[in-house]
């Protein structure tokens, strides 16, 4: 299936969209255990695979020289030394206006707490994340949505969280809307996306640590004929191999396991694009906020709050 893939500007989404990249995404599906797991790694850790040795990534990878050398000639290349300089030449383009952010987040300072560099690394994945939206694959997935029965979400763990922030945010808008780990375990999510079909959409969103059952789920319902859209933070991730459009936001944290400040902001541009997507929205728009305008504070209908015992003003 052709996919139209966001790729945020960061090293490892930037190194998957180069030829050198594509060359290896391609061997992450259909090839060996041992070429899916280096192909893996390169597109994870292209900075430090620019300056590995042979010995040094077989140490990495587990994988054994020789398959190191039988991998670069079946990525198209004479030979090990070959693909590792194709990688370097590809980073130096790519990381020449990011060069001193990463400087300064794998040299920190002496003085530069964890809290700091947890707040510069969120902040460098929302930014990355904003300026590789593409408008085009967007409305890509708008189209995808809107043409559905159903739209079924789904998010475990922590990308539960931006999972029930996308099903809030889609849910007038859509026909149905389920969120598939809403409440419940997997048995749960399963019985929610057993009826799903061709025609429907699933947009599954998952960041390291990936949960299989993500994967798994995603992959049943491709294999039912429904459209499949993943957001997530690398085209190294499972889910890129199943979806049919790739939204992609960095999640590396010093701190965390993963970060969803970037995953946040794709999902608050998908709902915003959606949202814009049909004038008729404005309409559900408004019986939204009739629904909901008994429920809203207002400074007007609130009770006065409780008052104390008035003070006798001082003597003078």
């Amino acid at each position: 299936m052709k996919k139209s893939v966001h790729a945020a500007s960061v090293p490892d989404a930037a190194f998957a969209e180069a030829p050198v990249g594509r060359r290896l995404v391609e061997l992450l599906g259909g090839s060996s255990p041992a070429n899916r797991a280096v192909a893996d790694f390169v597109l994870r850790n292209p900075v430090r695979v620019a300056a590995m040795g042979i010995e040094d990534l077989s140490a990495a990878t587990g994988v054994s020289a020789a398959s190191l050398s039988r991998f670069a000639r079946t990525a198209g290349f004479k030979g090990y030394g070959e693909l590792r300089g194709a990688v370097a030449e590809t980073l130096q383009a790519i990381l020449q206006p990011v060069e001193k952010l990463r400087e300064a987040f794998e040299q920190p300072s002496e003085h530069a707490s964890p809290l700091d560099q947890g707040l510069e690394a969120t902040l460098a994945a929302v930014r990355a994340a904003a300026e590789g939206l593409s408008p085009e694959t967007l409305a890509a997935v708008v189209e995808r949505l809107k043409g559905a029965p159903a739209v079924y979400v789904m998010g475990f763990g922590l990308s539960a969280h931006a999972a029930g922030l996308l099903a809030l945010g889609l849910q007038p808008f859509c026909p149905q809307l389920i969120n598939v780990v809403e409440f419940g375990g997997t048995e749960v999510a399963a019985g929610r996306l057993m009826n799903v079909g061709p025609g429907d959409a699933l947009v599954a969103i998952s960041v390291p640590r990936y949960a299989s059952d993500a994967v798994q789920l995603a992959a049943y319902a491709r294999d039912r004929g429904a459209g499949v859209v993943a957001i997530t933070d690398s085209p190294a991730s499972p889910l890129a191999r199943i979806a049919d459009h790739l939204l992609l936001a960095p999640s590396r944290h010093p701190v965390l396991s993963s970060s969803l400040a970037a995953i946040v902001l794709v999902v608050e541009a998908l709902v915003t694009a959606m949202m814009v997507s049909n004038r008729a929205n404005v309409a559900q728009a408004e019986k939204l906020t009739e629904a909901i305008s008994s429920y809203l504070y207002r400074a007007s209908t609130e009770p006065p709050l409780p008052r104390g015992p008035r003070k006798a003003p001082p003597r003078r």
